[in-house]
């Protein structure tokens, strides 16, 4: 076994990694770059060595930085984790060039299951099923659009590399398939430093059923079970589970002896994961499933088949690219009951899924029988938008399927996290989904309840700021008392302003609030031993968490984060009080690219800027019928969340 690692990789893998090689009495060694300098992970490890700015593409994907940080720490070899390098077939010829072992499968391997369009060909060859679609090297944008045509709508484009969802794009008009395009071939180079794409049929209610796959050098290679990851929003995966619900006995074996077929197909050596679309239109059967892709590295989704085979998959890893034979023969590899994982993003669910950043201020995560944490960060830690928003994992293990999901609702509740958005109600939400609940689910399941998994706007929720209202105001009493030189249980003059005094009628008092960045009103009613508080007629839920942040309370209350601040009356932009023209950044990240020109007439909806933030593309709308009268930025320069992006003039009535 080696001595040490060194984990060219960050955030929850590279914790998880850590866990693994300490318990096998490995030194662990971490890398970062500046944005990460006090990051978990860091911490996590024996030591740590910089290697360069915040940006991924200037650190923990510059390649000669990772390997000269293994060699300044005598690392045995490196672990790449998932993401970043950890599919790169250059990243695994440099550290053998070093003499640093790469723990991952061979870069021959990595290469020919890294492009999907030769993965396909390969598999075609091997006599295993695959999707239609156009698979080759032309990418003309006219050639790809009448590949689609000939196809038949609706079509998946696909970059050729890569994986994660990234530049994934559903098409389903011809008209629209030009804009797809160019933004799939534009987030697929962000994402992956390459262009190219590939063109498939979409399969009508298609289930994604992954099979994870280990071989050694030795020639064995055995499959452990499946895992379904069919809960997806814009082909990212939400939740999974092993195993996949209406699978048998009789297509597991098939399933599973066509992804061994497919790592022998090109000499495969480590973990890898083949992945499957199935039709999921009935049961499952044995002529209803195609090859998608592999992955040529550990899965996100990993820990659901750890907790159904009782194995740890990191340490599997470690001992095959120590040269050992696989532990386990196929015949001795557990299925023991049911496994669900739920993935924590720093996102907004009523805001189209926006990517939410900030200084993690709260963090309380469950414990308990069956469920584990697999986490990145913790209080004091931030979501930035240089990387994957993604918080943790919650994993729930059960003895039956609705076991490990009650598990997993009860863990999601009892989750608290407060600085950027989460997605926590809308995971509880799809937990306790009586369709999912009952395995009646595809890939698109997500996208056709969005309103009843509360992934919509929603109403302000009023019991929450009234909460935050009162902790606010009593703050600032606090704080008044303080400037007077009185004691707090000595009652204020009656000519005090915050009082409401006044010689007839019912004493009430209007508290200018902003809540969730919405301008409203708390009402303060005098009268009894304390004034009564109201936010649109609802009393404060005295059982909601709080947590005091320096000018404002975040209000936990059934998985949703309200934030209240006092209003801050300077600050009010009355030229556009109402908001009609004026285009805001809906988080961090980069302008990508501007639309319209100063002078420009639009119509609403219309698209007027984009912008990149962790390597998703979001384009911004015209919130109106208008002339841009103000463009407040420039393409390529980096912009903060609620930052002013330019100004439509309304079109007048008259």
């Amino acid at each position: 076994m080696f001595a040490s690692v060194l984990i060219a990789n960050r955030g929850e893998i590279a914790v998880r990694i850590a866990r693994t090689a300490r318990r096998l009495g490995m030194r662990t060694i971490a890398v970062y770059s500046e944005a990460d300098r006090n990051a978990l992970h860091v911490r996590c490890c024996d030591e740590a060595h910089a290697i360069g700015p915040s940006p991924a593409r200037a650190s923990y994907l510059v390649i000669e930085r990772l390997i000269e940080a293994a060699r300044l720490s005598k690392a045995d070899c490196i672990h790449p984790g998932y993401g970043f390098l950890s599919e790169n077939p250059a990243f695994a010829e440099a550290c053998a060039v070093a003499g640093i072992v790469f723990v991952g499968p061979p870069p021959e391997a990595i290469r020919a299951m890294g492009l999907k369009d030769r993965a396909k060909a390969l598999m075609e060859q091997a006599g295993i099923p695959i999707v239609p679609g156009y698979h080759g090297d032309r990418q003309e944008s006219g050639f790809l659009k009448q590949k689609a045509y000939e196809i038949g709508y609706p079509v998946l484009i696909k970059p050729s590399a890569g994986g994660g969802g990234k530049g994934m794009r559903r098409v389903d008009k011809h008209a629209e398939f030009d804009e797809a395009l160019q933004s799939a071939m534009r987030e697929a180079y962000s994402a992956f430093g390459d262009r190219r794409v590939l063109i498939e049929k979409f399969v009508t209610a298609p289930r994604h059923i992954e099979i994870q796959i280990f071989a050694d050098g030795h020639g064995n290679v055995v499959h452990l079970n499946e895992r379904d990851c069919s809960l997806q929003r814009r082909h990212q995966k939400v939740i999974e589970e092993a195993p996949a619900p209406g699978m048998t006995d009789e297509l597991r074996a098939i399933m599973g002896r066509a992804a061994i077929a497919a790592a022998k197909a090109v000499g495969y050596i480590g973990a890898g994961t083949v992945e499957f679309i199935v039709d999921g239109t009935g049961a499952l059967r044995s002529d209803g499933f195609w090859f998608m892709e592999m992955n040529t590295r550990l899965q996100v989704e990993h820990p659901v088949t750890e907790a159904v085979t009782g194995l740890d998959l990191v340490e599997w890893q470690f001992r095959i690219a120590a040269g050992e034979s696989l532990p386990l023969p196929q015949k001795k590899i557990a299925l023991d009951g049911h496994a669900i994982e739920a993935r924590i993003y720093a996102e907004d669910p009523e805001r189209g899924f926006l990517p939410s950043t900030g200084k993690i201020l709260a963090l309380d995560l469950p414990v308990g029988e069956g469920i584990r944490i697999d986490r990145g960060i913790d209080v004091g830690g931030e979501v930035t938008s240089h990387y994957d928003p993604m918080i943790g994992k919650v994993i729930a293990h059960g003895r039956t399927r609705a076991h490990a999901l009650d598990r997993l609702a009860g863990a999601l509740d009892r989750t608290a996290i407060a600085g950027p958005r989460t997605n926590l109600a809308f995971l509880s939400a799809l937990c306790r989904d009586d369709d999912f609940r009952s395995g009646r689910f595809d890939t698109g399941f997500i996208d056709r309840n969005m309103g009843a998994l509360g992934a919509i706007p929603r109403e302000v929720d009023t019991a929450a700021a009234a909460l935050g209202a009162r902790n606010l105001i009593k703050r600032e009493n606090a704080r008044i008392h303080a400037l007077v030189d009185r004691d707090e249980d000595t009652p204020l003059s009656p000519w005090d302003a915050t009082d409401a005094f006044q010689l007839s009628g019912p004493r009430m008092l209007a508290v200018p609030i902003v809540v969730d960045g919405k301008p409203m009103a708390a009402q303060m009613t005098y009268g009894g031993a304390e004034p009564a508080l109201t936010v649109g007629d609802t009393e404060p839920d005295l059982n909601a968490l709080t947590i005091e942040a320096a000018d404002a309370v975040h209000v936990l209350r059934h998985g949703r984060q309200t934030v209240v601040r006092l209003a801050d009356m300077s600050s009010i932009d009355f030229d556009h009080a109402d908001g009609d023209g004026s285009v805001r950044a809906p988080m961090h990240g980069k302008v990508l690219a501007l639309l319209v020109e100063k002078g420009e007439k639009v119509a609403k909806g219309h698209r007027v800027a984009v912008i990149e933030a962790m390597k998703m593309e979001h384009a911004l709308v015209a919130p109106c019928d208008g002339v841009v009268a103000t463009i407040a930025v420039r393409a390529g320069s980096q912009i903060a969340e609620g930052a002013k992006v330019l100004i439509i003039e309304p079109e007048s009535n008259d």
